[in-house]
This record gives structure tokens, sequence and C-alpha cells, in this order.
């Protein structure tokens, strides 16, 4: 199984950049040894279950429990019978393309 996890999460108080918060939960992804793609507009997880990635969203919020407020917006793609779904999904897009994508 393959499970797709998008999310972006951050506090919204304070004024300013975010990306100290993001990169604690970055770092947790990292450690996890999950494969994982940071986007400038979210990060993309792969795990193997759903519960999987539901404890890694669980511990990415413990990362900024000190936060009164935290946004976060998810997106999954769960698939039975599939590995490596990040990379599948953008080779078969490739293929179907006239000129390669440059990542």
């Amino acid at each position: 199984m393959s499970v797709l996890m998008e999310f972006s999460m951050f506090p919204l108080e304070g004024s300013g950049s975010k990306s100290a918060y993001v990169a604690k939960i970055v770092k947790l992804i990292q450690n996890s040894g999950y494969p994982y793609k940071l986007t400038p507009m979210s990060t993309v997880v792969e795990t193997e279950t759903m519960n999987e990635a539901l404890k890694l969203l669980e511990y990415s919020y413990v990362q900024l429990d000190e936060c009164e407020r935290v946004y976060a917006c998810v997106k999954f793609d769960i698939r039975e019978n599939r590995e490596d779904g990040m990379h599948q999904k953008i080779a078969s897009i490739q293929d179907k393309l006239d000129e390669p994508v440059i990542t």
C-alpha cells in the first residue's frame, strides 16, 4: 500500500516568517526515514499505512504544541498495490508528455 500525505502546518500567532516552525516539522520527517518532498507550499510524505501517516501528522503537531493556534491542511492519496507512489505518479505523467518536466 502507498499512502501519500500532502500537508502544511504552522502556527497562526505572530507575524513574519513561519519557516523555523516548518523546519522543526521537516526535521521530524527527515528523522522518520519516510520518503518526502518539500515544496514551496507543502510537504509530501509517503508511508505504507494510513496509521503511519496519521502518527506522523500527530507528531508534527506535537512540534508546535507550545503554539496557541495551529493551521493545518492535509490531503491523502491512498492506494493498494502501489509502492513508491511519489515517483510513480510523476513518471506516469512524464511518459505522456512530449517534453520532459524539469524538477
